[in-house]
């Protein structure tokens, strides 16, 4: 089998369109789309479905996905053993804004003589990450599975920080002038974070924080970018969402966002590091010393119930 038509797949499945996955790759479209083409004859089925916002994985697609990745990550292994040096330490982040790669950023600026490959893998299933991880194909994957027990074997979870939560608000929301709000002050007003996966540890944890708090929490539409979500804001009276503590955005001038921290209690989003657990790549152990050297939670915050054991949650 053409291991390059495997690989021009798997990058294809993953960024979601031919172009992208050319962009990457080195290579033109068209060398994408004949390369998919070719394995889709040899195997007799079609891999994608195209929409009008690129391509997604058939059933058949999504059945070779996780195989394909195993023999490109092994193809990559076998030409490591044989290159001089080795493979720069790749960890999959949830977005290159998002407090994980904020951390690692940190970490980088401390160490800059590490090798660092900082990815995203886009996708809501962390059980892609896991897959990525035990294929080979990521070193390690800032997601939580918040059932341990269903991780494959030679995958562990271990805990990598809690991330605080703001309220972000437009300057014409009631909230706007607070210089930090309770859970409670939060009820009754719309928390817009569209495009919340069925499934995905986000909507685990936003279930359990609207029960908790009886919160609005309005996952009503596509997610359009960060772009939308901040010019909606902008616009918005009464439209607010909840953001990382240690997320970057950056909005214009004229929109005069307002970060607002919550507080009494603070809610937090317990953050895991899923790697192999057995011959971890040798970068980590720095990683994860820094990630234990982290700030810790104040007693009065809230966790989810799937958080790391005997964490701070309180209601």
């Amino acid at each position: 089998m053409d291991t390059e038509a495997l690989r021009s797949f798997v990058r294809a499945a993953e960024l979601g369109q031919f172009q992208h996955a050319a962009d990457e790759l080195g290579v033109t479209q068209q060398a994408v789309s004949k390369r998919i083409a070719a394995l889709e004859r040899s195997l007799g089925v079609r891999l994608f479905s195209r929409t009008t916002r690129g391509v997604e994985l058939t059933l058949d697609g999504q059945a070779l996905l996780p195989h394909a990745r195993g023999i490109v990550a092994g193809v990559e292994r076998a030409v490591a053993a044989v290159r001089p040096g080795s493979r720069a330490l790749r960890i999959d982040v949830l977005g290159l804004r998002s407090a994980q790669a904020v951390v690692l950023h940190d970490y980088w600026r401390s160490h800059p003589g590490i090798d660092l490959d900082v990815v995203t893998l886009r996708a809501n299933d962390p059980r892609v990450a896991v897959a990525a991880v035990e294929a080979g194909d990521v070193d390690a994957s800032f997601r939580t599975v918040t059932d341990p027990a269903a991780l494959p074997p030679g995958v562990q979870m271990i805990h990598a920080f809690h991330s605080p939560l703001d309220l972000l608000v437009g300057p014409r929301h009631p909230l706007a002038g607070a210089r930090k709000v309770t859970p409670r002050q939060l009820r009754k007003h719309r928390i817009w974070v569209p495009g919340i996966a069925p499934g995905s540890e986000w909507a685990e944890f936003y279930d359990e924080l609207t029960t908790a708090f009886d919160l609005r929490i309005d996952a009503a539409g596509p997610h359009f970018g960060d772009e939308v979500l901040l010019d909606t804001l902008a616009d918005s009276a009464d439209v607010a969402t909840l953001v990382g503590a240690r997320d970057r955005y950056i909005w214009p001038t004229h929109h005069d966002l307002r970060r607002i921290p919550v507080v009494d209690p603070i809610l937090a989003y317990p953050l895991s590091l899923i790697l192999p657990s057995t011959n971890p790549h040798p970068g980590l152990r720095g990683i994860i010393t820094h990630l234990a050297g982290l700030p810790a939670l104040p007693q009065t915050a809230w966790l989810p119930s799937w958080a790391v054991p005997g964490a701070a949650r309180r209601e």
